[in-house]
């Protein structure tokens, strides 16, 4: 399991930095084709490029979908904890989080294939280019999700919850200011009993 988990490791960490550079090259096409639209709805001198429009949507549809599995991988959506961090009710529903992200990813290459193939009878109405390039982003999606939630399950199983949770996921601002306002608020209560001992003998004299 061990070995297994390494080579996954390995793997996820090359296509995670190949998702950001495609994320970030499909961000600025996404900017520039927006920034041309509206730049020729004003200077008749520039062609309308009917095909900009969809070109932005499509590279919109890529950016949520592709974004959506980093976001997997580094548990960076919205998560609603019902129950006090660090209890068993709160492990499980840790597991059931990820879980849950394994059994979407799932259901997105399972589905998402017969949704991808049907591109292929179907062309975009301005640009003319096969739909099954925009079709096929919900199998792609899918399989980053499941590759990035069976690293962290192995993990977990292997290391353990909060190990894993450490390793991979993004640092919260809240969780990381915890500890520091317990400490300043310990520390305040210490310099304040020498205070408090100090008017207490004054009060006996």
């Amino acid at each position: 399991m061990s070995l297994i988990l390494s080579a996954l490791t390995r793997l996820n960490r090359v296509l995670e930095r190949v998702l950001y550079a495609l994320l970030l090259a499909l961000l600025f096409g996404f900017i520039a084709l927006i920034i041309y639209q509206i730049i020729s709805r004003n200077l008749p001198l520039l062609p309308r490029l009917f095909w900009t429009e969809e070109f932005s949507r499509f590279a919109f549809q890529w950016m949520i979908m592709l974004g959506t599995a980093v976001g997997v991988l580094h548990a960076d959506h919205f998560v609603l904890e019902a129950f006090p961090s660090g209890t068993r009710a709160d492990q499980v529903t840790r597991w059931i989080r990820d879980l849950a992200c394994l059994a979407t990813g799932i259901i997105f290459v399972w589905f998402g294939k017969d949704f991808g193939i049907s591109g292929l009878r179907r062309s975009a109405t301005a640009s003319g280019i096969s739909m099954v390039y925009v079709y096929s982003v919900f199998t792609a999606s899918g399989v980053f999700i499941i590759l990035f939630s069976l690293e962290r399950l192995l993990y977990a199983a292997l290391h353990g919850m909060p190990a894993m949770e450490n390793f991979l996921n993004t640092p919260n601002a809240v969780d990381d200011m915890a500890p520091n306002y317990m400490s300043a608020h310990e520390g305040t209560i210490t310099s304040l009993s020498p205070t408090n001992s100090a008017l207490k003998q004054g009060g006996n004299t």
